[in-house]
């Protein structure tokens, strides 16, 4: 793993002492990813303490744990659907407050990391008939949630091509698994690209590392995306416990009890608890979300 010695702005090396709340922030929702073992977790998510404010499943429809919750569904064209316009448009007419839909998660990685592994063309064809319609309806269309990889950005770029100005998107989702230094820059450099769009960055974490730098890259990166105009939205991926994680146990939201990690809880806007994530030796466990680790020397850039 590379690591940027890059200065950091004081704010963004600030800790959080034991016992203080974290800041809160409209702008963080839930990556959900079921446990069916433990579906009691489901809970804390939407506690009434809890700080997020929507939530996306990898699906067109919306998760049963959370149809009575404060948390707004962002539904996703996971892949190449052929029924997601039809899923959409019978919530919004349902009543459902759809105003965002996520589109194809990661398009350019494989199926062992959660890619969808779309061609750009087929996904063209695809966000042609199954998204764009849902523009006069009022509902803000997410552009293809690419890996953080190279291949992301070339992808990217032939999906555009192959759209031909059909395809008009109102914001970028951006994932990223590294160190800080890396997220960063891979931000500024998306942002480049997409001036005209707003960025959601729908999935994030910096994957098997220790539990100190695991915490500093979360206090580092929140305070990073609360302090971004142009950054409307984001998610952590974490939401599980450290025994099943597949990004390391001390990236993971809950420890392999259920608990609350520090991480978790200020992720929820709460305080540090104290509770120590455990990982479980062996077990390989696999999500929708992927765990691709990229590393990018470059230059860092709030913009």
């Amino acid at each position: 793993m590379m690591h940027s010695h890059l200065a950091l702005p004081a704010l963004l090396l600030l800790p959080l002492v034991y016992g203080q709340n974290a800041p809160s922030s409209s702008k963080r929702g839930l990556v959900y990813v079921p446990n069916a073992e433990h579906m009691s977790d489901d809970s804390i998510w939407i506690s009434e303490s809890s700080d997020l404010t929507w939530y996306y499943n990898y699906e067109s429809k919306p998760s049963p744990a959370f149809s009575n919750s404060k948390l707004q569904f962002v539904p996703m064209l996971w892949g190449a659907s052929t029924t997601f316009l039809a899923d959409v448009t019978s919530q919004i007419e349902n009543g459902a407050n759809i105003t965002y839909v996520l589109a194809m998660n990661e398009p350019d990685g494989g199926g062992t990391t959660g890619g969808s592994a779309i061609p750009a063309e087929t996904a063209a064809e695809t966000w042609q008939r199954e998204i764009e319609p849902l523009k006069k309806m009022g509902v803000k269309l997410g552009a293809p949630a690419v890996t953080g990889a190279p291949s992301g950005k070339v992808w990217l770029q032939n999906f555009f091509n192959a759209c031909n100005g059909k395809c008009n998107a109102d914001f970028i989702p951006v994932h990223w698994y590294g160190n800080f230094e890396g997220l960063a820059s891979h931000v500024g450099e998306v942002r480049a690209a997409y001036q005209n769009l707003t960025m959601w960055v729908t999935e994030y974490a910096n994957n098997n590392v220790d539990l100190e730098e695991s915490q500093v890259f979360y206090n580092q990166s929140s305070q990073f995306f609360d302090r971004i105009d142009y950054l409307t939205h984001y998610s952590y991926f974490g939401s599980f416990r450290s025994s099943v994680s597949n990004v390391g146990p001390n990236a993971a939201m809950l420890t392999e009890k259920g608990k609350l990690t520090d991480l978790g809880s200020w992720y929820l806007g709460g305080a540090a608890t104290g509770n120590i994530p455990h990982g479980a030796a062996g077990r390989n466990t696999f999500f929708a979300g992927s765990a691709i680790t990229v590393f990018f020397a470059s230059i860092w850039s709030l913009i």
